[in-house]
Protein backbone atom coordinates (compact mmCIF):
# COMPACT_ATOMS: atom_id res chain seq x y z
CA UNK A 1 0.00 0.00 0.00
CA UNK A 2 1.55 3.07 -0.90
CA UNK A 3 0.05 6.63 0.25
CA UNK A 4 -0.23 10.02 -1.45
CA UNK A 5 2.82 11.82 -2.48
CA UNK A 6 5.10 8.90 -1.34
CA UNK A 7 7.85 8.07 -3.59
CA UNK A 8 8.89 4.17 -5.00
CA UNK A 9 10.94 2.94 -7.32
CA UNK A 10 9.35 2.11 -10.74
CA UNK A 11 9.91 -1.40 -12.26
CA UNK A 12 9.86 -5.22 -11.29
CA UNK A 13 12.79 -6.12 -8.79
CA UNK A 14 14.33 -9.59 -9.85
CA UNK A 15 11.34 -12.30 -8.73
CA UNK A 16 11.99 -14.42 -6.43
CA UNK A 17 11.57 -18.71 -8.47
CA UNK A 18 8.33 -19.34 -6.41
CA UNK A 19 6.87 -22.63 -8.21
CA UNK A 20 3.96 -22.79 -9.93
CA UNK A 21 3.65 -18.63 -9.15
CA UNK A 22 3.69 -16.25 -11.70
CA UNK A 23 3.88 -11.83 -11.46
CA UNK A 24 1.38 -9.48 -12.79
CA UNK A 25 0.40 -6.14 -11.61
CA UNK A 26 -3.10 -4.95 -10.68
CA UNK A 27 -3.04 -1.70 -9.21
CA UNK A 28 -5.84 -0.02 -7.98
CA UNK A 29 -5.75 4.12 -6.89
CA UNK A 30 -8.09 5.54 -4.63
CA UNK A 31 -9.35 9.22 -5.20
CA UNK A 32 -11.46 9.26 -1.89
CA UNK A 33 -11.00 8.28 1.26
CA UNK A 34 -8.21 5.70 3.09
CA UNK A 35 -8.27 2.37 3.22
CA UNK A 36 -9.31 0.85 6.80
CA UNK A 37 -10.15 -2.42 8.79
CA UNK A 38 -13.53 -3.59 8.15
CA UNK A 39 -16.24 -3.96 11.09
CA UNK A 40 -15.95 -7.00 12.55
CA UNK A 41 -19.50 -6.96 14.12
CA UNK A 42 -20.75 -10.14 16.24
CA UNK A 43 -17.10 -11.58 14.78
CA UNK A 44 -15.13 -9.68 17.50
CA UNK A 45 -11.76 -9.24 18.48
CA UNK A 46 -10.56 -12.15 16.36
CA UNK A 47 -11.09 -12.28 12.11
CA UNK A 48 -10.58 -11.77 8.62
CA UNK A 49 -7.21 -9.27 8.36
CA UNK A 50 -5.80 -9.08 12.07
CA UNK A 51 -4.07 -5.47 12.64
CA UNK A 52 -0.89 -7.21 14.02
CA UNK A 53 0.07 -8.68 10.46
CA UNK A 54 0.48 -5.91 8.64
CA UNK A 55 3.77 -5.04 7.79
CA UNK A 56 5.35 -1.61 8.34
CA UNK A 57 9.01 -0.59 7.34
CA UNK A 58 11.21 1.04 9.10
CA UNK A 59 13.18 4.34 7.84
CA UNK A 60 15.62 3.85 5.10
CA UNK A 61 18.04 6.30 3.42
CA UNK A 62 20.53 6.73 0.92
CA UNK A 63 23.14 9.11 0.85
CA UNK A 64 23.28 9.69 -2.47
CA UNK A 65 23.28 13.63 -2.79
CA UNK A 66 25.08 13.91 -6.02
CA UNK A 67 24.60 11.45 -8.47
CA UNK A 68 26.28 11.71 -11.72
CA UNK A 69 22.94 9.97 -13.44
CA UNK A 70 19.66 11.90 -12.19
CA UNK A 71 16.71 10.81 -10.53
CA UNK A 72 13.87 11.00 -12.96
CA UNK A 73 10.64 11.79 -10.79
CA UNK A 74 7.38 10.99 -12.62
CA UNK A 75 4.19 12.09 -10.48
CA UNK A 76 0.55 11.86 -11.75
CA UNK A 77 -1.53 14.37 -10.95
CA UNK A 78 -4.95 15.41 -12.21
CA UNK A 79 -5.07 12.48 -15.16
CA UNK A 80 -1.65 13.26 -16.23
CA UNK A 81 1.87 12.86 -15.78
CA UNK A 82 4.45 14.68 -15.00
CA UNK A 83 8.50 14.61 -15.24
CA UNK A 84 11.32 16.23 -13.21
CA UNK A 85 14.51 15.43 -12.73
CA UNK A 86 17.00 16.35 -9.95
CA UNK A 87 20.63 15.00 -8.97
CA UNK A 88 20.15 14.10 -4.99
CA UNK A 89 18.07 11.22 -3.89
CA UNK A 90 14.43 11.04 -3.42
CA UNK A 91 14.88 8.00 -0.88
CA UNK A 92 16.39 10.21 2.41
CA UNK A 93 13.87 9.84 4.96
CA UNK A 94 16.09 9.09 8.12
CA UNK A 95 12.85 8.82 10.50
CA UNK A 96 9.01 9.18 10.71
CA UNK A 97 6.47 9.65 13.05
CA UNK A 98 2.80 9.18 12.52
CA UNK A 99 0.44 7.27 10.54
CA UNK A 100 0.55 7.85 7.14
CA UNK A 101 2.58 5.23 6.27
CA UNK A 102 3.27 2.41 3.22
CA UNK A 103 2.59 -1.43 4.39
CA UNK A 104 2.15 -4.99 3.11
CA UNK A 105 0.35 -7.85 4.34
CA UNK A 106 0.40 -11.15 3.16
CA UNK A 107 -3.25 -12.33 2.22
CA UNK A 108 -2.04 -15.86 3.04
CA UNK A 109 -2.56 -14.55 7.21
CA UNK A 110 -5.99 -14.11 6.29
CA UNK A 111 -7.98 -15.46 8.94
CA UNK A 112 -10.80 -16.94 7.07
CA UNK A 113 -15.12 -16.61 8.34
CA UNK A 114 -17.30 -19.06 7.01
CA UNK A 115 -20.48 -20.96 7.65
CA UNK A 116 -20.23 -24.67 9.18
CA UNK A 117 -24.21 -25.43 9.20
CA UNK A 118 -25.50 -24.03 5.87
CA UNK A 119 -26.28 -21.34 3.18
CA UNK A 120 -24.04 -18.14 2.41
CA UNK A 121 -23.03 -15.71 4.67
CA UNK A 122 -22.21 -12.65 2.76
CA UNK A 123 -19.17 -12.78 0.80
CA UNK A 124 -18.14 -9.15 2.55
CA UNK A 125 -16.66 -12.09 5.40
CA UNK A 126 -13.67 -12.16 2.97
CA UNK A 127 -12.88 -8.29 2.75
CA UNK A 128 -9.59 -7.47 3.72
CA UNK A 129 -9.49 -3.75 3.79
CA UNK A 130 -12.71 -0.96 2.59
CA UNK A 131 -12.22 2.02 2.16
CA UNK A 132 -16.17 3.37 3.07
CA UNK A 133 -18.13 6.04 0.99
CA UNK A 134 -20.42 8.74 2.70
CA UNK A 135 -23.12 6.57 2.99
CA UNK A 136 -23.85 3.98 5.51
CA UNK A 137 -23.35 0.79 4.05
CA UNK A 138 -21.46 1.52 1.40
CA UNK A 139 -17.56 1.58 -0.29
CA UNK A 140 -16.31 3.54 -2.59
CA UNK A 141 -14.03 0.25 -3.21
CA UNK A 142 -13.61 -3.09 -0.46
CA UNK A 143 -11.01 -5.30 -1.29
CA UNK A 144 -12.09 -8.66 -1.19
CA UNK A 145 -10.41 -12.04 -1.84
CA UNK A 146 -11.13 -16.07 -2.37
CA UNK A 147 -8.79 -17.62 0.31
CA UNK A 148 -7.57 -20.77 1.06
CA UNK A 149 -10.88 -22.43 2.59
CA UNK A 150 -13.03 -25.71 4.03
CA UNK A 151 -16.32 -25.83 2.58
CA UNK A 152 -18.64 -27.86 5.02
CA UNK A 153 -22.42 -26.66 4.73
CA UNK A 154 -25.07 -29.36 3.80
CA UNK A 155 -28.15 -28.65 1.46
CA UNK A 156 -26.03 -25.50 0.11
CA UNK A 157 -25.14 -24.93 -3.43
CA UNK A 158 -21.23 -24.31 -2.14
CA UNK A 159 -20.14 -22.19 -5.24
CA UNK A 160 -20.66 -18.04 -4.82
CA UNK A 161 -24.51 -18.02 -5.91
CA UNK A 162 -26.03 -16.63 -9.08
CA UNK A 163 -27.02 -12.87 -8.58
CA UNK A 164 -27.51 -9.96 -9.57
CA UNK A 165 -25.40 -7.26 -7.70
CA UNK A 166 -25.87 -3.77 -5.92
CA UNK A 167 -22.33 -3.44 -6.45
CA UNK A 168 -19.44 -3.20 -9.07
CA UNK A 169 -17.62 -5.83 -9.16
CA UNK A 170 -13.85 -6.27 -11.15
CA UNK A 171 -12.14 -9.69 -10.22
CA UNK A 172 -8.88 -10.93 -10.61
CA UNK A 173 -6.43 -14.03 -9.85
CA UNK A 174 -3.18 -13.43 -8.67
CA UNK A 175 -2.23 -17.73 -9.08
CA UNK A 176 -3.92 -20.57 -9.71
CA UNK A 177 -7.47 -21.35 -10.79
CA UNK A 178 -10.54 -20.06 -9.30
CA UNK A 179 -12.94 -22.80 -8.11
CA UNK A 180 -16.11 -20.72 -9.81
CA UNK A 181 -14.53 -20.59 -13.15
CA UNK A 182 -13.48 -24.07 -13.95
CA UNK A 183 -13.90 -23.79 -17.66
CA UNK A 184 -10.83 -22.38 -18.63
CA UNK A 185 -10.74 -18.51 -19.75
CA UNK A 186 -10.47 -17.00 -16.10
CA UNK A 187 -6.49 -17.06 -15.49
CA UNK A 188 -3.97 -15.72 -13.32
CA UNK A 189 -3.20 -11.76 -14.87
CA UNK A 190 -6.76 -11.51 -15.78
CA UNK A 191 -9.90 -9.78 -14.94
CA UNK A 192 -13.53 -9.61 -15.37
CA UNK A 193 -16.29 -6.82 -15.00
CA UNK A 194 -18.95 -7.38 -13.82
CA UNK A 195 -21.12 -3.85 -13.30
CA UNK A 196 -23.67 -3.54 -11.01
CA UNK A 197 -27.27 -5.00 -11.45
CA UNK A 198 -25.58 -7.16 -14.43
CA UNK A 199 -26.16 -11.12 -13.59
CA UNK A 200 -23.45 -13.19 -13.00
CA UNK A 201 -22.43 -16.28 -11.13
CA UNK A 202 -20.18 -19.67 -11.95
CA UNK A 203 -19.82 -20.89 -15.08
CA UNK A 204 -22.23 -24.22 -16.45
CA UNK A 205 -19.23 -26.10 -15.71
CA UNK A 206 -19.04 -25.32 -12.37
CA UNK A 207 -22.36 -25.56 -11.62
CA UNK A 208 -22.74 -28.80 -12.77
CA UNK A 209 -19.65 -30.23 -11.31
CA UNK A 210 -21.28 -29.27 -8.03
CA UNK A 211 -25.04 -30.41 -8.71
CA UNK A 212 -24.05 -33.44 -9.23
CA UNK A 213 -20.72 -33.84 -6.40
CA UNK A 214 -21.60 -35.84 -2.97
CA UNK A 215 -21.81 -32.85 -0.68
CA UNK A 216 -18.78 -33.77 1.64
CA UNK A 217 -15.92 -31.28 3.51
CA UNK A 218 -13.87 -30.16 0.79
CA UNK A 219 -10.73 -27.73 0.63
CA UNK A 220 -10.90 -25.00 -2.25
CA UNK A 221 -7.94 -22.09 -2.62
CA UNK A 222 -5.41 -23.86 -2.45
CA UNK A 223 -2.18 -22.58 -4.50
CA UNK A 224 -4.55 -20.20 -5.67
CA UNK A 225 -5.94 -16.16 -5.03
CA UNK A 226 -8.71 -14.95 -6.71
CA UNK A 227 -9.39 -11.36 -5.62
CA UNK A 228 -12.24 -8.70 -6.23
CA UNK A 229 -12.45 -4.70 -6.22
CA UNK A 230 -16.17 -4.49 -5.11
CA UNK A 231 -17.19 -0.92 -5.22
CA UNK A 232 -20.50 1.54 -5.39
CA UNK A 233 -19.67 2.77 -7.99
CA UNK A 234 -20.03 2.14 -12.18
CA UNK A 235 -16.68 0.86 -13.58
CA UNK A 236 -15.87 1.32 -17.19
CA UNK A 237 -12.89 -0.36 -19.20
CA UNK A 238 -10.52 2.36 -21.25
CA UNK A 239 -9.85 1.90 -24.67
CA UNK A 240 -6.47 0.64 -24.52
CA UNK A 241 -7.56 -3.39 -23.11
CA UNK A 242 -10.65 -3.19 -25.82
CA UNK A 243 -9.35 -1.70 -29.01
CA UNK A 244 -5.26 -1.10 -28.69
CA UNK A 245 -4.15 -3.98 -27.03
CA UNK A 246 -7.65 -6.34 -27.92
CA UNK A 247 -7.08 -8.04 -24.80
CA UNK A 248 -10.90 -8.95 -24.46
CA UNK A 249 -12.19 -13.03 -24.42
CA UNK A 250 -14.44 -12.77 -27.08
CA UNK A 251 -15.65 -16.09 -26.71
CA UNK A 252 -16.63 -15.41 -22.74
CA UNK A 253 -20.38 -14.70 -22.96
CA UNK A 254 -20.85 -18.01 -24.65
CA UNK A 255 -18.14 -19.44 -23.38
CA UNK A 256 -19.03 -18.87 -19.38
CA UNK A 257 -22.53 -18.05 -19.56
CA UNK A 258 -23.78 -21.14 -21.10
CA UNK A 259 -27.52 -21.93 -20.82
CA UNK A 260 -27.83 -24.06 -17.22
CA UNK A 261 -28.96 -27.43 -16.75
CA UNK A 262 -32.69 -27.46 -14.20
CA UNK A 263 -31.70 -29.74 -11.38
CA UNK A 264 -34.32 -28.10 -9.33
CA UNK A 265 -37.28 -30.52 -8.72
CA UNK A 266 -40.35 -29.48 -6.74
CA UNK A 267 -41.18 -31.57 -3.40
CA UNK A 268 -43.63 -33.47 -2.89
CA UNK A 269 -46.77 -31.12 -1.47
CA UNK A 270 -48.20 -33.34 1.01
CA UNK A 271 -44.36 -34.07 2.76
CA UNK A 272 -43.54 -30.21 2.36
CA UNK A 273 -46.95 -29.76 4.39
CA UNK A 274 -45.75 -32.74 7.22
CA UNK A 275 -42.04 -30.51 7.57
CA UNK A 276 -43.68 -27.31 7.54
CA UNK A 277 -46.72 -28.83 10.28
CA UNK A 278 -49.11 -27.79 8.15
Amino acid sequence: MSQRNSRHPAGHPTPRAVTGWACFDYILELYQGHFILPELGPIGSDGLASPWDFQVPVARYDEDTSSSTPYQIIARFNQSLFVAEQTHTPFNVVAWHGRYYPYKYDLGRFNTIGSISLDHPDPSIFTVLTAPSDHVGTAIVDFVISPLRWLVQGDTFRPPWHYHNTTSELMGLIAGDYHAKGGGGFRPGGASLHNCMSGNGPDAASFEKTSNTKRKPMKVGENSMAFMFESCLKLGATEWPLKTRRKVQEDYTPHSQKPLQVHFKRPDLAVANARNGT
